[in-house]
């Protein structure tokens, strides 16, 4: 053809636009202004972006809703493997989405694949340790940037009726026990919260309630207490402690209700205690 060179990866079931044609990016920017004006969208959230230059996001994103805005970008960066085993340091996925990232001048966050791939074979294979970096920080791009990083589970590609790179279904729980805590911005997955069953319902909006009302937000402090192959502890914000894996004695880690802790969710290989006025716990077998 006669279009501009690519500025990103190909995706073969969709048609490729040229970013770098002036007119094909009006036409897009007039959509957009289209969609918040007289629809009513506030933000963007932004399909394969692996697909187009990062500076193109920014000048949507700029010419409409802004940076200030909630705007999200699934960069689904590959993962380090050895064969079927994922490979401890994920380094290089973390630095592709901050570049991605730098590269949009900071109007986009991204999706935190990385942590998601580490989080779903901790669970599968009773391997916390995988949850500490060799920072002492969490291994995903919360670790990193936290306030750019939007955790999730499983979206409509991963699981759903797709199931590409589905969460282990038994420890569904648990996953949201982590991300739901941790520093981040979490979104939780239609499907999970209202065709998944009662169960995970509640769980789900407990641990909402116990992260809105204990403070937590993107860039809360982390103090990793525990990361072995079958326990996992941390602290988070000062008011916030998760526990997960199959371990049921936790030593000296147990958050003491002398000190002011509550128990305020459990379920499958998890446990979540606050202080401070929590809400009722979610009522799961441990």
């Amino acid at each position: 053809g006669s279009g501009n060179p690519d500025t990103g990866d190909d995706y073969g079931p969709a048609p490729d636009l040229d970013h770098a044609n002036p007119e094909l990016r009006e036409a897009l920017t007039h959509w957009l202004q289209y969609l918040q004006n007289d629809i009513g969208f506030k933000g963007w959230r932004l399909d394969f972006v692996r697909g187009y230059a990062a500076g193109f996001v920014d000048e949507y994103v700029s010419a409409t809703v802004g940076k200030d805005m909630f705007n999200v970008g699934e960069y689904w960066t590959d993962l380090a493997w050895n064969g079927s085993e994922l490979d401890y340091c994920q380094d290089a996925a973390r630095q592709r989405l901050c570049d991605w990232i730098n590269g949009n001048n900071k109007s986009c966050t991204a999706f935190d694949f990385p942590t998601k791939g580490i989080l779903q074979e901790a669970v599968k294979h009773q391997q916390y340790w995988r949850l500490k970096d060799k920072d002492g920080k969490p291994p995903g791009l919360i670790g990193w940037w936290p306030n750019r990083a939007v955790t999730f589970i499983d979206n409509h590609d991963t699981g759903s009726t797709q199931q590409h790179w589905p969460f282990p279904s038994d420890r569904v729980g648990a996953g949201y026990a982590y991300i739901m805590t941790h520093p981040g911005i979490p979104c939780v997955f239609w499907d999970h919260y209202f065709t998944w069953g009662e169960e995970l319902h509640k769980t789900i909006k407990t641990l909402a309630a116990v992260r809105r009302r204990n403070g937590i937000i993107a860039d809360s402090k982390v103090k990793i207490l525990a990361a072995e192959a079958d326990l996992y502890v941390a602290e988070i914000g000062d008011s916030v402690t998760v526990k997960l894996g199959c371990r049921y004695d936790m030593g000296g880690l147990v958050p003491a209700e002398a000190d002011g802790w509550k128990v305020a969710a459990w379920g499958k290989d998890f446990c979540v205690s606050g202080v401070w006025g929590l809400c009722g716990a979610a009522s799961q077998t441990v």
